[in-house]
């Protein structure tokens, strides 16, 4: 009876749902699942339940799906199963068999959500507890993790847009099995879980019951260390965002990143992952994007959303679905660029430069590849042909009236950080061509097909 106040004790304390939701319960038949079912039942939350048959262990799994259509007829509950040919979608997908179950199995929870015709389901509980959080923490601590990473599983995590929700991450495994016990509950052993093919089963089966021979309390003062891990993550969160506020410049759908306030601040690598971490970059490839302080414009590095780019005084990231019509990275080998229903060709010449607004002569010897094609912006100057003192795009714009819809449709391309050429309108008076026959880059402004 114990477990059971505390479970509704630690969902009204929390706040972890209102009691009179309905609620999706994942069960898959483990005695972890059908505690929460039974956990549920007896404290009369509004549930249906939930089960996916992976088809991953033949009669197995089978048996598991007949287990749960019992259970659900027992508590008299709603149920819904999905059937999933597990193996075949890792394989289109290039996932491991765990990676393509989770996603899998929260699809179809969003779909089932999805699909509620009354808009009563408001959440999927899920049976992980404090002992899952242990091998959680340790797992993150030996693969490679910052600071939230040591906070171990939450209790609203952030799959299907936050509504999954673990009511049991109190409890211990030792707990959970004592009340099945004395509950009389009926439940099915996963032979898979002895496996040591996982990592968390190699940290549950073997390094866990190692550690404690040496410190019994091991588990518990894991549990513990999560409760002040995520204490401090939280004013930890506080104070990076207090310094992400002060220096990062936001415009439109990019982040401006100062190169110097980056290199200056304490723990610039820390910072720096901080600020590009929730935007995909990994662990594994902070090294690289922190070699771009040091980098020549045009260098960038990607994540599997978005492109970190030096350019500049800055580094910018950029959405890559965005990219076509904001940076392009020229390189010397290129010939063609295609951008904004317009095209760039490039190539080399030693013609008379052409009397044309939209053909660019330039220097050759003088250009340092790689170019950065984009859009410009308050505070971009050059040295317009024909001057020997810069002026800002935003002034030569305004002399040569164009007029204010079209300002923003305006790019220019860069050569070591600095512009050579206001595209279709005037090259840079540095990087023109000064003596007959001498070799130019020749870049022509053509419409795209």
């Amino acid at each position: 009876m114990e477990l059971l106040n505390q479970f509704i004790h630690h969902i009204k304390s929390k706040k972890l749902f209102h009691v009179s939701d309905r609620m999706l319960l994942a069960v898959s038949g483990g005695v972890d699942s059908v505690v929460l079912c039974d956990l549920c039942h007896r404290a009369g939350l509004d549930v249906e339940i939930a089960h996916v048959n992976f088809q991953l262990r033949g009669k197995e799994s089978d048996g598991d799906e007949q287990f749960v259509k019992e259970l659900a007829e027992r508590y008299n509950l709603k149920i819904h199963i999905k059937r999933c040919d597990t193996k075949s979608f890792a394989a289109e997908q290039g996932f491991n068999t765990q990676i393509a179950a989770r996603q899998l199995r929260y699809d179809w929870f969003n779909q089932l959500i999805a699909s509620d015709s009354e808009d009563r389901l408001k959440f999927v509980l899920t049976a992980h507890h404090a002992s899952d959080n242990a091998e959680t923490l340790l797992m993150h601590f030996v693969k490679g993790t910052g600071i939230r990473g040591l906070r171990g599983m939450s209790a609203h995590a952030s799959g299907i847009g936050g509504k999954v929700v673990r009511p049991l991450l109190f409890a211990s495994r030792s707990q959970i099995e004592a009340y099945a016990q004395w509950r009389q509950l009926h439940w099915r052993e996963d032979a898979s879980n002895a496996s040591n093919s996982y990592t968390r089963n190699v940290i549950r089966n073997e390094w866990l019951p190692m550690m404690q021979q040496q410190v019994p309390d091991v588990a518990e003062n894991l549990i513990d260390n999560i409760q002040r891990f995520s204490q401090a993550a939280d004013i930890y969160e506080d104070a990076i965002q207090k310094i992400i506020k002060k220096i990062i410049v936001v415009k439109e759908n990019e982040l401006h990143i100062p190169v110097l306030r980056i290199k200056n601040a304490k723990a610039a690598e820390t910072l720096l992952y901080e600020i590009i971490q929730p935007y995909g970059f990994s662990s594994r490839q902070l090294p690289t994007a922190f070699s771009l302080l040091q980098a020549d414009t045009g260098k960038y590095i990607d994540s599997s959303t978005h492109r970190l780019l030096r350019n500049r005084n800055w580094l910018i990231l950029t959405p890559l679905h965005q990219l076509e019509s904001q940076h392009f990275i020229i390189h010397e080998s290129d010939c063609e660029i295609d951008y904004a229903a317009q095209k760039l060709h490039i190539a080399l010449t030693e013609k008379s430069p052409i009397a044309d607004a939209t053909q660019a002569f330039l220097d050759y010897s003088k250009i340092q590849f790689p170019l950065v094609l984009r859009k410009w912006r308050e505070g971009d100057y050059f040295y317009p042909l024909g001057m020997n003192k810069k002026k800002k795009i935003s002034k030569f714009l305004i002399d040569n009236k164009v007029p204010f819809h079209k300002k923003s449709a305006v790019w220019v391309l860069e050569s070591g950080q600095k512009i050579v050429w206001v595209v279709g309108m005037r090259i840079d008076e540095r990087f023109k061509i000064s003596l007959p026959g001498q070799k130019a880059l020749h870049i022509n402004l053509l419409p795209a097909k």
